[in-house]
């Protein structure tokens, strides 16, 4: 489990995060949600020690991160940001093979072949091996970045907004892969979504902020109500259960 105690953060004198308390339950797919400048990412660069916060503390099981060697945290939690940019020609295989660097520092060996093989075969993308990232579509290049941080096979994953300007069947293929990665290896996801609707039909557990503090956490049932969704973002909500999880109809309610 992931937890964050009393963060704070500001730029200059403007506050972004003001006392966040919150906990990342393990092998579950937990979102963050809420409107812009909430400081959702801000709170997941600081849970991946890209971002000093500016008083209070991020522990992983327990321990304190700050005085974990970032060596050892590159095997433990792996970070995709948003909109990765590389600006190097490189392959899907190519990309894939840096989640290897924290083990092998860029000496492959069978093994992080082996893992290099099973990331891409994990998302389908066995045609577009041989593929350059800047021969791909959005989704297909976002997919690679992906497979490229399933690679590092560490037990916590961070992505922001993995879903930014996919179309919806990509969408929909990274999420799914997303919630198979907590089901069947176990792993514990945490993720920025902005579309509600993805949020409530595959997480376990969402936290919902606003102007920088925890609105509310709890399970899909307890957070995705007409009530809090309408608070969280000013909106009127209509919501319904449905086979396939809870939609939320906030267009023309």
């Amino acid at each position: 489990m992931i937890s964050v105690h009393d963060i704070h953060q500001a730029y200059g004198a403007k506050a972004v995060l003001k006392g966040v308390d919150a906990c990342f339950p393990a092998r579950s797919l937990t979102s963050l949600i809420g409107p812009n400048g909430a400081g959702k990412t801000t709170l997941l660069m600081m849970i991946a020690r890209l971002m000093a916060p500016g008083c209070g503390e991020v522990r992983i099981e327990g321990r304190p991160v700050a005085g974990i060697d970032i060596g050892e945290y590159a095997r433990r939690v792996a970070t995709l940001r948003q909109a990765p940019d590389f600006n190097l020609r490189l392959t899907v295989e190519e990309l894939v093979a840096f989640g290897r660097f924290p083990y092998s520092r860029g000496a492959l060996t069978r093994e992080d072949q082996r893992v290099i093989d099973e990331a891409i075969a994990f998302l389908s993308l066995e045609p577009l091996r041989h593929a350059y990232l800047d021969e791909l579509s959005g989704g297909q290049r976002q997919m690679a970045f992906l497979a490229m941080t399933i690679a590092q096979q560490t037990d916590y994953l961070l992505l922001d907004e993995p879903l930014n300007n996919l179309d919806i069947k990509h969408a929909v293929q990274i999420m799914r892969a997303l919630r198979r990665l907590c089901d069947e290896q176990g792993r514990t996801v945490i993720l920025v979504v902005h579309d509600i609707n993805f949020a409530a039909c595959y997480s376990d557990h969402i936290v919902a902020m606003k102007e920088g503090a925890v609105f509310c956490a709890g399970s899909v049932a307890e957070v995705i109500t007409e009530a809090r969704l309408g608070e969280l973002y000013g909106l009127a909500f209509d919501i319904t259960d449905g086979q396939r999880g809870r939609l939320c109809n906030y267009f023309n309610p």
